[in-house]
């Protein structure tokens, strides 16, 4: 049965790609991603990866398509015509499908316990984690304390894409009638309703998904994209610039700095106190609750910035004049 519907899965995944391929109106577009990317995380919760579809399908399905559409706002609804020179995209596009179907040829079955993965590194991931770290959820502690180093960087990757937007489109001026976005969709009685009773709920998922992270699927990535999602359809629903006079964007792009701020200082504070770089252990007189800790910090930290990106660039989009 998790076959037939890995398939169907696949198969959807086919149908809404040549779908978006296809589609002239941006704004159709920019929905059949969120749909794509919504059964991507269907098929990672079937693979049992959960913590990736968790980040899917706030990320992709939820976050972007509300970037994708802010782009829109701010251009054209319909894509210009192009030259059609078939010819050489058709080319390049087959030559990376043949490279792509023979690279998959010689990756091992699913679930084959003798896969070169499962020989090394995932069992000594599975071993070592409760004896160093004592935390259930073994992908977060490797991507927070064994890779913590690699995570480190991926938020300040996170917090460069702010600066890369701001430097492109800048704060919001603050009330314009000509926003992109801005009177909301309070107008819409049933949405505004149901929206407003939802947020909580949305927000509360989050927190447990950022302080669960340790026991289950979860963690900053995660519960950042989540509680994002959350005030960016407070956003939505209460207009731009109402959301940015109880959120200004400047004080988000500060907290995003802070977040990372607090990673980078958790990884100065392990090196002041001998250890090496964010190795959590010297943080407390017993490894395993300084690992506790450390982990606890980073985390709150991604979170924080995770979230604070999501929404400067939320505002940036949508408080930008129409062009």
């Amino acid at each position: 049965m998790t076959i037939v519907f890995s398939l169907f899965l696949l198969t959807m995944m086919v149908v809404v790609a040549l779908a978006v391929v296809e589609a002239r109106n941006l704004f159709a577009a920019a929905m059949l991603t969120g749909i794509f990317s919504f059964l991507m995380a269907a098929n990672f919760f079937v693979l049992d990866a959960a913590d990736v579809a968790l980040t899917e399908a706030a990320v992709g399905a939820g976050v972007a398509t509300v970037f994708f559409l802010g782009a829109i706002a701010l251009s054209s609804e319909h894509e210009h015509s192009a030259s059609r020179k078939f010819g050489l995209a058709l080319l390049a596009v087959a030559s990376t499908a043949v490279v792509i179907l023979l690279g998959t040829m010689e990756f091992p079955i699913l679930g084959d316990a003798s896969a070169p993965v499962h020989q090394h590194v995932a069992p000594w991931y599975l071993e070592k984690t409760p004896e160093l770290i004592h935390v259930p959820n073994v992908v977060t502690a490797v991507l927070a304390s064994f890779r913590g180093y690699d995570t480190l960087g991926e938020v300040f990757v996170v917090l460069t894409a702010a600066i890369g937007v701001l430097s492109l489109l800048g704060f919001p001026r603050g009330n314009s009638e000509e926003n992109a976005v801005n009177d909301g969709l309070s107008h819409q009685k049933i949405l505004h309703l149901v929206g407003k009773l939802l947020i909580p709920f949305i927000i509360l998922f989050g927190l447990y998904v950022q302080f669960h992270g340790d026991f289950g699927p979860g963690g900053g990535f995660q519960a950042g994209t989540i509680i994002a999602a959350a005030l960016i359809l407070y956003a939505l629903l209460s207009g731009g610039d109402r959301a940015r006079r109880q959120m200004p964007p400047r004080l988000l792009f500060g907290m995003a700095c802070l977040g990372a701020f607090i990673y980078a200082a958790v990884g100065g504070a392990t090196l002041l106190l001998g250890g090496n770089l964010l190795d959590y252990s010297v943080l407390s007189h017993d490894p395993v609750h300084g690992q506790h800790l450390g982990i606890m910090l980073i985390e709150f930290g991604v979170g924080l910035a995770v979230a604070s990106v999501m929404l400067t660039i939320y505002h940036a989009f949508a408080g930008h004049e129409h062009r």
